[in-house]
């Protein structure tokens, strides 16, 4: 059995990844089973620089096969924006200030040309080498005003036409069937399994 580290210490996280990954020969342990490691500098142009990098570096801080991510929302209104610069748009205010810097930027432009994309990338580091990589994402726009209750970050404001619900709006379970996080992680599971059972890639 093969202990694997997910660099989180969101325990939401892990219990959706545990779920997840419940066939598979591993046991699952997150950073606040560790003695503390500093966080690494998020320096990357992209999201999956961003996972690769988070995830060779705890790999090696811990010496444990190590999954991580990296997400932001995508506005194509903004050219992209706020992107990898997501968690820190509105500098260090939060949640709200970033919310409220977003709809602020969005003035003047209808909600029905507001297409936006939540993105994911995760990738699994061990023996100093990225082992395996995957992305996923999911389409929807942005609306000024907040619904829902369930989501955090943008999701009270990210409205996906497909279910007529926000992020915010969804239950624990559908939220994690059609994330960007839970769509990228499924694309990680066959590959993880062959690596897992020794199989060429």
């Amino acid at each position: 059995m093969r202990i694997l580290l997910i660099a989180t210490t969101n325990a939401g996280k892990v219990r959706e990844l545990r779920t997840m990954f419940d066939a598979l020969p591993v046991t699952l342990v997150s950073l606040t089973d560790l003695e503390p490691i500093p966080a690494p500098d998020e320096t990357g142009a992209t999201f999956e620089a961003n996972a690769d990098a988070k995830a060779l570096f705890y790999a090696h801080a811990a010496g444990l096969w190590t999954l991580a991510d990296d997400s932001g929302l995508e506005v194509e209104a903004l050219q992209g924006a706020p992107g990898i610069h997501s968690a820190r748009y509105a500098g260090s205010g939060g949640d709200r200030a970033n919310n409220e810097k977003l709809i602020r930027a969005l003035t003047g432009i209808p909600e029905n040309r507001r297409t936006a994309r939540f993105r994911c990338a995760v990738s699994l580091a061990g023996d100093g080498v990225v082992l395996a990589r995957a992305t996923g994402c999911v389409d929807g726009r942005i609306i000024d005003e907040p619904r829902g209750t369930n989501g955090f970050g943008y999701d009270p404001h990210f409205f996906v036409p497909e279910f007529g619900l926000t992020a915010a709006e969804m239950t624990p379970d559908l939220k994690n069937r059609v994330s960007h996080r839970g769509r990228a992680l499924a694309s990680l599971l066959p590959p993880l399994a062959r690596i897992l059972r020794g199989d060429p890639q």
